[in-house]
């Protein structure tokens, strides 16, 4: 009897390793169909989890209802599985390299419990051939076992959009490769129980791998270009949004938009490609050029403010800042790699003084990760406001509430860094990307 119809029979169990923003609702659909344990390195949030609360805050308490699951921390736990699905983060360092530690460490813990007869697939956004040259070594290392004679492998990468609640795990086509055929077919099919979308069968782990890590630099490339076209226009006096209307009325017109380009995808996986391709002698121009821009857009935005600033008579030691939102994103909690941050330094590298709201952001983590402490609710004495992400909270705010908020609201500053107040703002000195 292969695998999956003994997941089916709950004659097996799957086990999903790393339950963030991609490994929980993967462990929950599957626990509406399977048994299924989910495993994070993390006590106090498998806590949270058993109690039907996602510490992602992407899920609600009736998405864990008529569930089959078992929350651990215990790596032991993971031995009563036999198909293992890693979706671990994959970092870059400070130095723009891939981070695989938190993927070695799972696939230690994975290979510690392997069996013969098992799955193991990968999740993680990595470049192509990290599965079977840095992750199955170490999975046949600690297990003793050889990859595709006594255990399959395969590589289905994830498509999860935080805060996006329409585009879901169930409606996204998932994209699956396996070792071998059997193992191909056995883990297409297994996601075919919960993907209502249906499954691509890759022709291999490379391919899948591939696929992944293009979808990404493909957008980040082409924000890229846009923002450095905000920037042309920016100098010729033109907005941006005005021309991208007018560029979208054609019908193959790409609707990208510039911004701030942050987070654990778009802002990090091109560096993965990069570096891999570096090993073939090949020096990527167009993806780093890409990454160059859009790293570089939060300090952008913080000179053009201060310039502003001073243009306005205001001196730029005693200047007040008010800023909406540090996530990467909008409506989301996840504060890692958010471009925000950027802005914010490079303004007190000026010697401007910033607040910070935001309601979704966690006040410890933002802390922790940036140093920065977030005010429950600002001041009315800002020389400027900057909203930086657009949580549905700020879409309400209207031009007399920000005016409510400045020190001189005839000469008060507002920045729109998505342009979503175009129009809106009449008599505040208004300025976007």
């Amino acid at each position: 009897m292969d695998i999956y119809k003994k997941l089916v029979n709950k004659e097996a169990t799957l086990s999903v390793i790393g339950l963030g923003y991609v490994g929980l609702p993967i462990a929950l659909e599957f626990a509406k169909k399977i048994k299924v344990i989910g495993f994070d390195i993390k006590e106090d949030r498998i806590e949270k989890m058993r109690n039907s609360i996602d510490p992602s805050e992407e899920l609600e308490e009736k998405d864990f209802e008529g569930t089959d699951i078992f929350f651990t921390s215990n790596e032991e736990d993971l031995s009563k599985a036999n198909f293992h699905i890693i979706g671990v983060p994959t970092p870059i360092n400070k130095h723009n390299l891939p981070n695989l530690e938190p993927l070695r460490s799972s696939s230690k813990a994975v290979g510690k419990a392997l069996k013969k007869g098992d799955y193991v697939v990968y999740e993680s956004t990595v470049y192509p051939g990290c599965t079977e040259e840095d992750c199955v070594p170490i999975l046949e290392e600690m297990s003793g076992l050889k990859a595709g004679k006594d255990f399959k492998v395969g590589y289905s990468p994830e498509r999860i959009n935080p805060g996006d609640k329409n585009n879901t795990i169930t409606s996204i086509v998932k994209v699956a490769s396996g070792c071998d055929d059997i193992a191909l077919e056995n883990i297409a099919k297994t996601y075919e129980l919960i993907v209502k979308a249906g499954v691509h069968r890759a022709p291999s782990i490379k391919v899948a791998e591939a696929a992944k890590i293009i979808e990404n630099t493909q957008r980040d490339v082409n924000i890229a270009l846009m923002n450095e076209l905000s920037m042309i226009f920016n100098r010729m006096g033109i907005n941006t949004y005005d021309v991208l209307e007018a560029a979208n009325t054609k019908w193959n017109f790409l609707n990208f938009y510039p911004g701030l380009v942050g987070g654990h995808c778009i802002g990090v996986d091109p560096y993965y490609l990069v570096y891999k391709a570096k090993e073939f002698r090949y020096h990527p121009q167009v993806i780093n050029s890409g990454r160059f821009v859009n790293d570089s857009m939060g300090l952008y935005i913080a000179k053009q403010l201060v310039k502003k600033l001073i243009s306005k008579g205001r001196n730029v030691l005693n200047s007040k800042v008010l800023v909406f939102g540090v996530t990467f994103k909008e409506n989301v909690s996840d504060v890692r790699n958010s471009k925000v941050a950027d802005l914010i330094n490079e303004l007190k590298s000026f010697g401007v003084n910033v607040d910070i709201v935001d309601p979704w952001a966690n006040k410890k983590e933002v802390e922790d990760e940036y140093g920065f402490v977030l005010k429950e609710k600002p001041d009315n004495n800002y020389d400027s406001v900057v909203v930086a992400v657009n949580h549905n909270e700020f879409l309400d705010f209207n031009e007399s509430y920000f005016k409510s908020l400045l020190a001189d609201s005839k000469n008060g500053i507002f920045v729109d860094v998505k342009g979503v107040y175009k129009g809106k703002i009449k008599e505040l000195s208004y300025w976007s990307l």
